[in-house]
């Protein structure tokens, strides 16, 4: 089965997140996803929360990365990453009821059949993976050591985590 690549560059700006909603939206269109699939719009809201955590967290340009065609050819995995040059991994919160922010990690964790992150060069990659197949997401498998190409190298400093 072939895999199809595609990249995006982010800059460290939250405006940045909508344009990566578009971007992803079009590359899903362009790989036969239908709009309406569900999968679709999981894709959709993961891009949005992994690039809103570079933009936000990390503080510094990231790349966003779409591989299609990846697994068994009659079920098709779609993997997202997005890379920054910020070596502090992601840390899971638990929003309580009226947190504006904190949800983002357990959102992907929901939606994803499998999700991690790895150090990068002088950052990191965080990652996901989403099942197409008749299961849908929700092959709930963990993160783990997962074989993965390689990421730009991303110069630059970036801002210390901190919460939002």
């Amino acid at each position: 089965m072939q895999v199809l690549q595609v990249q995006l560059e982010i800059g460290a700006d939250p405006a940045e997140v909508g344009r990566a909603r578009r971007w992803v939206r079009s590359r899903l269109a362009g790989s036969g996803m239908e709009r309406d699939e569900p999968t679709a719009e999981s894709l959709v809201l993961i891009v949005s929360e992994l690039v809103t955590n570079a933009v936000v967290h990390a503080g510094c340009p990231a790349v966003l990365r779409i591989l299609f065609g990846l697994g068994a050819a009659d079920a098709g995995t779609v993997r997202v990453e997005v890379a920054d040059a910020c070596a502090t991994p992601p840390s899971p919160r638990h929003a309580r009821g009226d947190d504006t922010g904190g949800r983002g990690l357990e959102l992907v964790d929901g939606l994803a059949d499998r999700w991690g992150w790895q150090p990068e060069g002088a950052g990191k990659r965080v990652w996901c993976e989403v099942d197409r197949g008749p299961r849908g997401a929700g092959g709930r498998a963990r993160a783990g050591a997962v074989a993965a190409p390689a990421a730009p190298a991303l110069p630059g400093p970036c801002a210390l985590a901190r919460p939002a």
